[in-house]
């Protein structure tokens, strides 16, 4: 799995086969990851729909993971409205920034600013003179080049200019290809992120500077290596999800590193000194892991995401196998789940039987349906982007769900609205940018993450529990929007099978 020769990385579809477009059951869904149809007869690679109402851009989710990278300068290649998603970021970035490194810098980004004289006349000269100004003005430690559709459509030569440029400026520059038009599946961003990563800043750290001179220091830093662990973390994490799994990995004994959302390019060098990259989300980490194995031997692990009490005492145990740390993982988690099961028992005699429906990403929300499980709730719909293998291990952790409703979707809120006036859920769990239209069915919205809270680990359980139980008891805003708004569908379409523009 060597891409890192080719300019970009592979869009989805091609690497992994991924599906967008699916309405079923779980065990349907499950049956198309069986290994006998993986890969072959392309039943994972449903990406077609008669009629598409909307679809995400890969851009606007690599700025996401870019804009979070410390001592940066983002310059967007690309027409001034491709950077209306930063706008938001300014003020949440600089905040969980500065949790990191108080000194940091919020987001710093630039246009282009590519007009329609450019589509005729090219965007080469903007691009030079956007770069040139933020070395000379900015003095970034690195200036990451995001290339939009616009550039790539024209033909603009992106990778022989910055190499130009990179002999005339201080910054370390680095393109990444995350052109919307080159993919359906909107999670190819994390690979055009980390192709540009992989090539420009992972390489062995410079420690010249730290000779060490006598054997026993030595021996001592590759002990601490030896107990070293990178978590590549995903920008739906918040810092207490970090500060939560770090407390868990430091309870067993180990050290551990976060890459790449809110890390410092030099971050990457010193990721080389650890014994195992653990993966968050495969869907996230994948293309990142397989590499570092391939080209630097470092082992990695890709499973579940600690989300949930089964999900976490896994992802626990598999990194303490590693380390041959099983008997220490155990007695943690064991005293762990005392302590949740105490601090759970008066929610779930609120919470039991209520219908839950989830939409999002594939390994956050089947995650997620395990503490709903675990609350006494009932998971009653499931809506994921994509999914593709990684999903798989984190079914293992859910119980009688073969028979609920799935849809495979990259937004498509139409689909969504058929689901839910068809599911009557009492809760939808699902991302903040998605909760619009869905606000209008009068329903108690959770999200399915936030910046502020935390989601993951055994505290991440309990603020689930504890956040979900107060929003069940304030839901008058929805009531009145759904009572004085209308939903833009007709009722001819609640009428029809909400998968029937989904092509076989």
């Amino acid at each position: 799995m060597n891409y890192l020769n080719a300019k970009s990385a592979p869009a989805r579809e091609d690497r992994h086969k991924t599906n967008i477009a699916f309405g079923g059951t779980a065990a349907k869904m499950k049956g198309c990851l069986q290994k006998d149809c993986f890969g072959k007869d392309g039943c994972l690679n449903l990406s077609s729909r008669s009629f598409t109402q909307t679809h995400g851009c890969q851009f606007t989710l690599s700025l996401a993971i870019l804009n979070s990278i410390r001592n940066a300068v983002i310059v967007m290649h690309a027409p001034i409205g491709c950077g209306i998603c930063s706008i938001g970021n300014v003020g949440v970035n600089k905040t969980f920034k500065q949790l990191r490194d108080p000194s940091a810098e919020g987001v710093i980004w630039l246009s282009t600013n590519l007009d329609e004289a450019d589509v005729i006349g090219g965007g080469e000269r903007k691009l030079r003179e956007a770069v040139l100004y933020a070395d000379r003005e900015l003095r970034p430690e690195t200036i990451i080049v995001a290339n939009g559709c616009v550039p790539a459509l024209i033909g603009d030569d992106v990778d022989s200019i910055l190499s130009d440029l990179q002999e005339q400026t201080a910054a370390v520059i680095v393109p990444i290809h995350c052109e919307g038009f080159k993919t359906k599946v909107m999670a190819t961003a994390y690979d055009a992120v980390y192709h540009g990563i992989l090539k420009n800043y992972v390489r062995q750290p410079n420690r010249e500077k730290y000779i060490v001179e006598r054997e026993f220091e030595e021996m001592e830093r590759q002990y601490r290596i030896s107990r070293n662990v990178n978590i590549l973390n995903v920008g739906s994490m918040s810092r207490a999800d970090e500060l939560e799994l770090e407390r868990i990995l430091t309870g067993i004994g180990l050290n551990v590193r976060f890459i790449p959302c809110y890390a410092e390019p030099e971050d990457f060098s010193y990721s080389l000194e650890t014994s195992l990259n653990v993966s968050i989300c495969g869907t996230h980490d994948d293309y990142f892991v397989e590499h570092i194995k391939e080209k630097y031997n470092i082992p990695f692990l890709i499973d579940t995401i600690p989300i949930g009490r089964k999900n976490t005492d896994r992802w626990i145990l598999r990194i303490a196998k590693h380390f041959d740390l099983e008997k220490e993982a155990q007695r943690f988690i064991e005293n762990e789940n005392r302590i949740l099961d105490a601090s759970l028992e008066k929610y779930r005699g609120v919470l039991k039987g209520k219908k839950v429906f989830l939409a999002g990403g594939e390994v956050r929300i089947v995650a997620t349906a395990e503490i709903i499980q675990d609350l006494g709730m009932e998971v009653t719909g499931l809506k994921a982007h994509h999914f593709d293998q990684f999903v798989e291990p984190i079914f293992d952790a859910l119980e009688n769900i073969d028979d609920v409703v799935v849809g495979v979707a990259t937004n498509q809120p139409f689909e969504q609205a058929n689901l839910l006036r068809r599911l009557k859920p009492d809760v939808l769990i699902t991302h903040v940018g998605g909760n619009n239209i869905a606000a209008k069915h009068g329903l108690p919205l959770f999200p399915l993450f936030g910046p502020s809270y935390n989601y993951m680990g055994y505290s991440g359980v309990f603020e689930i529990a504890r956040r979900i139980n107060r929003i069940l008891k304030n839901n008058q805003f929805n009531k009145n929007l759904a009572e004085y708004t209308a939903l833009p569908f007709k009722e001819e379409w609640y009428a029809k099978e909400p998968f029937a523009y989904i092509k076989e």
